[in-house]
């Protein structure tokens, strides 16, 4: 049995954070950073069931051309993602009354879709990139045992020679693949590439505004390194918890972000909210057709 402190419940029945009954939890879960983004994605829904908000995270039950789904916002940054990511498993797969694990797993069908900035001068603003592997500058998923079992040593390899990254005295990142069956369902549609979450917005992702860098050429780095054909496509702040997370649980989840700025071209788009729509339409369009 999981202790009171551990997993602490509301006294409605709850999930402690979020704020989500077991009842209202769909299989599929659509996960935003902003909370106004839970009402514009569930404008599109056919119906609404429930829903509400604790502080960064609102919610709303609905469905979506006979698809139940469940809209949630996590906020910023991986430390939310752990913390909205065990919430959503415990909902499924642990017993609320008994606080005991339930003897079936749930799976869950999990898609982020967010906004990012692209790396490389050939993508254009708006693009939807799809993180078919995401690279944890943010060291989460250490933290948890078995980190070898998702880890992709490979790339972690070649990446930290190319980088010359311990020289830098930086965090070692980790590297974990999204689920293969979401990618095949995204693919048609997206650019596919590597994402990387990064633990903040400003020198986690090279830019410079009062304090130098402990590796300035990080961006050109980032731009140049190959490995079996793929290269870093986009900076953003979670798909790497997400995957790592789902991976973990057993739950199938992705990413998908609209880059509103290039990077390398040193070009942003503050207007983007016609882009974002326009991939939350599609993406739930995908999950209707194939989730």
């Amino acid at each position: 049995m999981i202790p009171k402190s551990e997993l602490i419940i509301n006294a409605d029945g709850s999930a402690f954070h979020i704020h989500i009954k077991p009842g209202q939890l769909a299989d599929i879960v659509l996960l935003v950073g902003d909370p106004g983004r839970v009402g514009m994605v569930s404008a599109y829904f056919d119906s609404i069931e429930a829903e509400g908000q604790s502080r960064e995270f609102r919610f709303a039950t609905g469905t979506y051309r006979g698809r139940r789904m469940t809209c949630v916002s996590h906020g910023i940054g991986t430390d939310n993602i752990d913390i909205v990511m065990t919430e959503l498993d415990a909902l499924a797969n642990i017993d609320f009354n008994t606080r005991e694990l339930k003897p079936q797993h749930r799976r869950l069908t999990l898609l982020r879709m967010g906004t990012c900035g692209a790396i490389q001068p050939d993508i254009p603003l708006g693009s939807p990139i799809l993180s078919h592997v995401s690279i944890g500058f943010d060291c989460l998923m250490r933290w948890y045992a078995d980190i070898d079992k998702i880890n992709l040593k490979n790339y972690e390899k070649d990446f930290l020679r190319f980088m010359d990254w311990d020289a830098a005295g930086l965090p070692r990142p980790y590297f974990v693949r999204a689920s293969q069956k979401m990618i095949d369902w995204f693919s048609s549609w997206t650019v596919m590439g590597m994402t990387i979450s990064a633990p903040g917005f400003y020198g986690p992702q090279g830019r410079v505004i009062r304090l130098p860098l402990a590796m300035p050429d990080i961006l050109e780095k980032l731009e140049n390194w190959r490995f079996e054909g793929r290269r870093i496509t986009n900076f953003e702040m979670e798909s790497s918890a997400l995957a790592g997370l789902a991976a973990q649980l057993g739950h199938d989840a992705v990413t998908v972000c609209c880059a509103i700025a290039n990077r390398h071209e040193g070009e942003s788009n503050a207007d983007y909210k016609p882009m974002v729509e326009k991939m939350v339409k599609t993406s739930l369009d995908t999950l209707a057709q194939f989730a």
